[in-house]
């Protein structure tokens, strides 16, 4: 549902229980939103009742938070417009409670420079009903050898820099890239995975891909490079970002980089969290992705690491793949998971699991990526974007891929069950989404 709120009318948000994670806030009360702004909010707002003249939304004791902040996902727009556009991811974006999607640059062609940063701002603006941000290319054409102008294409709106899906494998560029970005204060993000040692790899080394009788990847391939990174962070200073960080060893290596005060930050993924080697089962294609999924201490490594703070964020790591692409023997399937729509409900998991707070929980998926972002939006807070979410964090429901509002349903997930997922889904002064209609 695509439902513009009068923009003459200031709206009320009532009968909620408000949870920001940046101020530590979760109370029960209200929010008023104008202009697409948050105009105010707090436990006695509204307690009478909203006053004539002002729309109401009544969030029916449900949480009122942020909408989230998803910092990792792959358009097929432009390029692969078979496998997502940015209407359909968008709209599976917002059916999941997410308000800001930041675009990866490994796209048909990349984003590495100015006029394509531009044309993903034009066509967001046509097509999306969800803010879309860009990263840009780390090396023109993703190819980490030369490194592309990271000045004017931050000036043009760039969020970051990384070269998606691939790693920027060469030491010395790599090197480059980060004392560059250091001069303009830019945030670099690495995909951690030493291509030399993937080579024919498909999935996690070790007893069960040899029973499976599959190549494997070690666990070192990301251990490696993220050790590696942490050296050229110590000689340049940069803001270095390790995307969806799956291992223990690389979890302990970001860990005690942190300690020694360096500027590093990662994210993780849900299906790190939520599934080990095991879910491959028998050849299942729709459980390749990459890095590849790990084994059962990695996976509790990855909960750890979310328990304490060294994993910053988490991101859904969205990669839509069609059926042609998925369906082949397992070697030759492409990696990735559609994740938009699963990525409320498998981080409210490790609520509903113990193994974080709530606040804690929706803190990875609004506040903190804003934060490493350096976005307005993840906050409730006077004068933030009123992108929020309605979100029932307890009705059961299960996973069905065929259900997606994502051109892709390469979701591992099929029938699994979860509890709690967006209820109603605002940008500024539209409700984009409204499961109940």
């Amino acid at each position: 549902m695509n439902t513009a709120l009068s923009p003459e009318q200031p709206t009320a948000f009532t009968n909620a229980r408000l949870i920001d994670p940046a101020s530590g806030l979760d109370a029960k009360g209200a929010l008023l939103s104008l202009n697409g702004k948050i105009a105010d909010l707090g436990a006695n707002l509204f307690s009478a009742g909203a006053p004539d003249g002002i729309q109401e939304v009544d969030c029916g004791g449900h949480i009122l938070a942020p909408g989230l902040v998803d910092m990792r996902v792959q358009l097929g727009e432009p390029g692969e417009e078979h496998k997502d556009t940015i209407a359909s991811a968008t709209a599976a974006a917002a059916s999941g409670g997410i308000t800001t999607l930041i675009c990866l640059p490994n796209t048909n062609p990349p984003i590495d420079d100015v006029s394509l940063i531009e044309f993903m701002a034009r066509r967001a603006r046509e097509n999306g009903i969800v803010k879309i941000y860009p990263y840009a290319a780390v090396t023109r054409g993703c190819a980490s050898q030369e490194l592309t102008e990271m000045g004017i294409l931050s000036e043009a709106g760039a969020m970051g820099f990384t070269d998606g899906r691939r790693a920027v494998a060469n030491s010395l560029v790599m090197r480059r890239a980060l004392s560059y970005a250091s001069t303009f204060d830019l945030l670099v993000m690495q995909h951690p995975e030493d291509p030399q040692l993937v080579e024919e790899g498909v999935m996690n080394e070790g007893e069960v891909a040899t029973r499976l009788g599959l190549s494997g990847i070690p666990s070192a391939a990301e251990a490696i490079m993220v050790a590696r990174d942490m050296r050229l962070v110590e000689l340049t200073g940069a803001r270095y970002h390790a995307a969806h960080i799956s291992t223990a060893d690389s979890i302990d290596i970001v860990r005690r980089a942190k300690a020694r005060g360096l500027p590093v930050t990662c994210d993780t993924a849900p299906h790190y969290f939520t599934l080990n080697e095991t879910a491959i089962g028998d050849y299942r294609t729709f459980t390749k992705t990459s890095p590849p999924l790990r084994g059962e201490e990695d996976r509790l490594a990855v909960i750890a690491g979310l328990r304490d703070g060294t994993i910053d964020a988490i991101a859904s790591d969205h990669a839509p793949q069609d059926q042609d692409s998925k369906r082949l023997p397992f070697a030759q399937a492409e990696c990735g998971i559609a994740g938009l729509e699963t990525l409320l409900p498998l981080t409210l998991a490790l609520y509903h699991a113990g193994e974080l707070p709530l606040i804690d929980a929706l803190g990875k998926v609004t506040a903190n990526p804003a934060g490493l972002l350096r976005l307005g939006e993840g906050r409730l807070a006077v004068g933030a974007p009123a992108d929020l979410a309605v979100i029932d964090p307890d009705r059961p429901w299960r996973i069905d891929p065929d259900s997606f509002l994502s051109k892709s349903k390469n979701s591992p997930f099929d029938g699994h069950p979860v509890q709690g997922g967006a209820e109603i889904t605002v940008v500024g002064r539209r409700i984009v989404y409204n499961r109940t209609s």
